[in-house]
């Protein structure tokens, strides 16, 4: 059985910054994709950030989060993380993590492809 435990959600100031760790046990991790996806009331599921199996050498990042946003993975964790610097009262939203074998692209363009997702941790940022 596969289970995801996010973390790292809280309410900062505009400015902040934010660490989620996501981990995961129950599947073999490293060959997995990782990602990062957010919701709130104003947007349906979009895709933050993706991290490539293995080594994690190639990442990807929405526009939106380009240059505050990073995304690594520790294996010998089994945890994904999302470094949040530089946040904005429009980064609100739940963040969930979420692991599949699809492309990173496939999970950018359609949320619904990924194989796994956790229950999400509430990020808040006040102006």
């Amino acid at each position: 059985q596969v289970q995801m435990v996010e973390s790292g959600g809280k309410s900062v100031q505009a400015g902040g910054s934010l660490r989620l760790s996501c981990t995961i046990s129950g599947l073999i991790f490293d060959e997995y994709k990782l990602a990062w996806f957010r919701q709130n009331s104003e947007h349906e599921r979009e895709a933050v950030s993706c991290i490539a199996e293995k080594s994690g050498a190639l990442t990807w990042l929405q526009d939106s989060v380009k240059g505050r946003f990073t995304t690594s993975r520790d294996n010998s964790k089994n945890t994904v993380y999302l470094q949040m610097d530089a946040l904005k009262p429009e980064d609100s939203a739940m963040y969930y993590c979420a692991a599949g074998f699809r492309s990173c692209t496939d999970f950018f363009r359609d949320p619904s492809t990924v194989q796994y997702s956790g229950q999400g941790t509430q990020v808040t940022i006040s102006s």
